[in-house]
């Protein structure tokens, strides 16, 4: 007796419970599914370049193929038409899969499940989602119809290589409308969402062909098909047209998803955007310069290629991105470099202890002796870095011959002489956040840092001494046009201007051939290709090659290598230095070749560009370098090994 009163009990609460829910569901309002989550992206001249459910081309169910229709069905929910939202059984099923074989091996998440994900929760990763999902499917269950429904769904989900939405996806795979799709093609379009990197068939043919196989076999198995259909299905010739007809839907692919990273960090952003009505993020996007970024790069790398890229784009005055690309092809690989990546920057890193130098005493013509060195460390343990090709000066040699050719004998004498603490600090002042070790071989940039960061770092040379922000976004309103975000526009002075003028001059020298001596600077191919003037630098490890330059108007970062860390070859070197100075002088083209003005504390003073010394009526090379008034070279000037000899850096 007190068992079925329990029992009651139970069931009481559960109608209970139950009442509650559809009473809550009945008097809430109507979800907006055709506005929630509708995202507009636009550039910085305020021109939509994206819109939608992460969709950009909306098609009635009436014109979606059966063949998709039955394909999506029997493969995500069977049972779509006879649930409320939730499939228990295939709950219940799942969940005992997964406890016995200890491992997550099937889900149970139903078609309305996903659609309330891909609409309204698309940022947060917790028990609180998992919560407002429930919530929203059975709303959406009791507001839509099963036709809108499915119909929402199949336009939303992600097919892979940036393609979002049925029609999209047909266009992108076979150059035909949905409706269209044949048996055969709506089932190897139908495999893909589960695991769009592993089953898309521009990646794996084996694996798509392995996926639409249990699809065909569910359809035979529920009666929708015959095995003579399924056969003839498996074994038809599928022509993939892939990128020949995708037009301009993968431009900025990389950049959208760097947008939406960014908007997760934004506090006043809702994490749920079911209120917002939708939102409209105005970015710093420079639409034709993204597109010469990514057609450069293309036409750069050969296809065939296994060899990754990453490459930002920055205005150095406010530290808006105007263009970013997070891979040599997101159709290939969506996963973005530029916001998830983090490399050794090699001779990049070496500005910044320069700089360090600089406000330390250091000039131009501050000279360190070129030789192969063996520095004994406090520690007593020693260090023997070396030059590039082992090429050494075995003479003193000036700061901007030593950017000119990357000397890590120079650098790591610098950065001894100085201590640790300056090159950090100055690396600290501009931005860089990546952990940064009390190492010898530090100013040789062995050390991994984002290239976000390493732009922005750069900017702040580029901009005359500021510090900024890196930023994709400027504004974001809801669907009201309430403004829910605006980017500041703060920046800091952190460096001496006057210091980063003779700097940047220093960083012309790595193209210039009048530092042609024992050595040729780093990037001296490219004298006759520039037409404008930059500052730059370059870094190599043996698995990356960095390329970082900059004017007053756009810094710009490449950084070429493998994923899985292989060595690079000599030919893989050239790709960086190739892309960066294509996008820079396409991005410069009828522009000023304005510079930068002399600051009044500084002097020019004809030299000799390799010793420093000052220049006389028999030196065969003169060069304009800049001092700080006062501090110009004399002839009686020592090099820094003998001047500081109690303060020797071994």
């Amino acid at each position: 007796m007190k068992l079925k009163k329990v029992i009651i009990f139970i069931i009481l609460i559960i109608i209970t419970i139950n009442v509650g829910i559809l009473i809550y569901v009945k008097t809430s309002p109507k979800l907006r599914i055709n506005s929630a989550g509708n995202i507009s992206l636009y550039d910085n001249k305020k021109k939509l370049f994206f819109q939608g459910n992460k969709s950009t081309k909306w098609v009635n169910l009436n014109n979606i193929s059966k063949n998709v229709i039955n394909s999506t069905i029997y493969t995500e929910d069977k049972n779509f038409y006879k649930h409320h939202g939730f499939d228990f059984l295939r709950i219940l099923k799942a969940s005992y899969i997964n406890i016995t074989s200890g491992k997550t091996e099937q889900g149970a998440s139903t078609i309305t499940q996903q659609y309330a994900k891909n609409l309204f929760l698309d940022f947060d990763k917790t028990w609180k989602r998992k919560w407002e999902e429930l919530w929203y499917t059975i709303r959406i269950e009791n507001s839509y119809s099963k036709k809108e429904i499915l119909e929402g769904y199949l336009n939303t989900i992600n097919y892979g290589h940036g393609m979002y939405g049925i029609e999209n996806a047909s266009r992108f795979y076979f150059g035909k409308k949905a409706k269209d799709l044949d048996l055969a093609e709506a089932s190897i379009l139908a495999g893909i969402p589960k695991a769009p990197s592993v089953y898309s068939p521009l990646i794996d043919l084996t694996e798509s062909k392995k996926r639409q196989y249990l699809i065909l076999k569910e359809l035979v198995k529920n009666g929708v098909i015959s095995e003579e259909e399924m056969n003839e299905a498996y074994n038809e010739d599928l022509s993939f047209v892939g990128e020949k007809e995708r037009d301009d839907l993968s431009v900025a692919m990389y950049y959208e998803d760097a947008v939406l990273e960014e908007l997760k960090t934004i506090d006043s952003i809702p994490k749920s955007i079911s209120d917002t009505k939708g939102l409209k993020i105005y970015t710093n996007l420079d639409y034709n310069l993204q597109k010469n970024l990514e057609s450069i790069t293309k036409e750069t790398i050969p296809s065939s290629s296994k060899l990754e890229v990453s490459s930002v784009l920055m205005d150095p005055n406010t530290g808006g991105i105007k263009a970013l690309i997070g891979g040599k092809d997101y159709n290939k690989s969506s996963y973005n470099r530029v916001t998830s990546s983090t490399r050794q920057v090699g001779s990049t890193m070496k500005p910044y202890l320069y700089y360090a130098a600089l406000e330390n005493g250091f000039t131009s013509s501050s000279a360190f002796t070129s030789e192969a060195t063996t520095f004994n460390l406090n520690n007593k343990n020693s260090y023997t870095p070396s030059n590039y090709n082992n090429k050494y000066g075995n003479k003193p040699i000036s700061m901007a011959t030593a950017i000119a050719y990357s000397e890590n004998i120079y650098a790591v004498k610098t950065h001894l002489f100085l201590g640790s603490d300056a090159l950090i600090n100055v690396a600290r002042r501009v931005g860089i956040k990546a952990k940064l070790e009390d190492i010898p071989s530090l100013p040789l940039g062995t050390n991994e840092i984002g290239i976000k960061e390493m732009t922005a770092g750069y900017a702040a040379f580029a901009n005359m001494g500021y510090k900024v922000t890196p930023h994709l976004i400027e504004k974001v309103e809801d669907g009201s046009g309430h403004v829910l975000y605006k980017a500041k526009k703060d920046k800091e002075l952190v460096l001496n201007s006057s210091l980063v003028y003779i700097l940047n001059n220093m960083l012309t020298a790595t193209y210039d051939p009048d530092y042609i001596d024992y050595n040729y600077p780093t990037a001296v191919g490219l004298n006759a290709k520039l037409k404008h003037k930059y500052a730059l630098k370059s870094g190599t490890t043996d698995s990356d090659n960095w390329n970082i330059g900059f004017n007053k108007y756009l810094v710009g970062s490449v950084w070429i290598g493998y994923d899985n860390n292989k060595n690079l070859s000599t030919k893989d070197y050239k790709y960086s230095q190739n892309i960066w100075y294509k996008v820079m002088e396409k991005y410069e083209e009828g522009k000023s070749k304005e510079w930068y003005p002399m600051p009044k504390n500084v002097s020019a003073v004809f030299v000799d560009p390799i010793s420093g010394k000052p220049a006389t009526e028999n030196s065969t090379k003169k060069k304009l370098m800049y001092f700080i008034k006062g501090t110009e070279p004399l002839e009686t000037d020592q090099t820094f090994e003998e001047k500081f000899s109690n303060k020797s850096p071994s």
